[in-house]
């Protein structure tokens, strides 16, 4: 019986538990999607409509708690993480940065869907709601299931990199975006200072969903600061 339908991040590197992990995703009726490096969820997150994730902290490019530090910056998803470190001050290190459990390896299939569900009630008891899979600003859409973009109910045509740029921004209407922030999110965490490229992926989307770019009605320009997606 299929209890939720759900769409689960699975962050993990060790592919066996990874499929081990998943196999017990789909039993239970949940929809997933897995990465194997920390960039990789980060851009998942951004582009994908996750409900919960379950997180490994040994990842090979970077910790696992600076992924629960980079998501609580804009999401009160559930975070379960799932580790091989079973000493107490790494469980409380993770639970203090934002994960809302803590599953030691190995575990059972039946108690990580258990702790799934407690996880996932308790996060819509507290107020949160499901991720819209699609969102909608002014005529300016979004859909997240299908990586698609309307315009005044036209598709338009955007490249990988404008999408995931976008797609960050409307994971975060109404809110300034630090041009350090978009760079590290977009081109990840090595990427230098350099904002010409950002400049130049900003002004090739802005040409597509602005009716004059110089004067945009979407995402407009904090000067000296970043970008933010308006709230309308």
């Amino acid at each position: 019986m299929s209890y939720y339908n759900e769409y689960v991040l699975v962050v993990e590197d060790d592919m066996q538990i990874r499929n081990f992990i998943c196999y017990a995703l789909n039993s239970e009726g949940f929809r997933y999607i897995t990465a194997g490096t920390g960039q990789g969820a980060l851009s998942l997150l951004v582009s994908e409509p996750i409900d919960l994730m379950l997180l490994d902290l040994g990842l090979p490019d970077v910790d696992g708690m600076e992924v629960i530090r980079k998501v609580r910056e804009w999401s009160e998803m559930p975070i379960i993480v799932v580790s091989a470190r079973d000493q107490d001050k790494e469980k409380a290190a993770a639970l203090d940065q934002g994960a809302d459990d803590y599953l030691t390896k190995p575990f059972s299939a039946t108690e990580l869907l258990a702790r799934i569900r407690v996880a996932l009630r308790h996060y819509y008891k507290q107020g949160g709601s499901r991720t819209q899979a699609i969102i909608q600003v002014g005529g300016l859409r979004i859909d997240f299931n299908k990586r698609l973009v309307y315009l005044d109910n036209q598709e338009l045509h955007v490249t990988p990199m404008e999408y995931n740029l976008l797609s960050l921004f409307f994971k975060n209407i109404g809110r300034v975006l630090t041009t350090k922030y978009i760079l590290k999110e977009i081109w990840g965490v090595d990427y230098g200072s350099d904002t010409q490229v950002l400049r130049a992926l900003m002004a090739g989307l802005r040409r597509k969903i602005e009716k004059n770019p110089a004067k945009p009605r979407y995402i407009v320009t904090e000067v000296g600061v970043g970008y933010r997606l308006v709230d309308e």
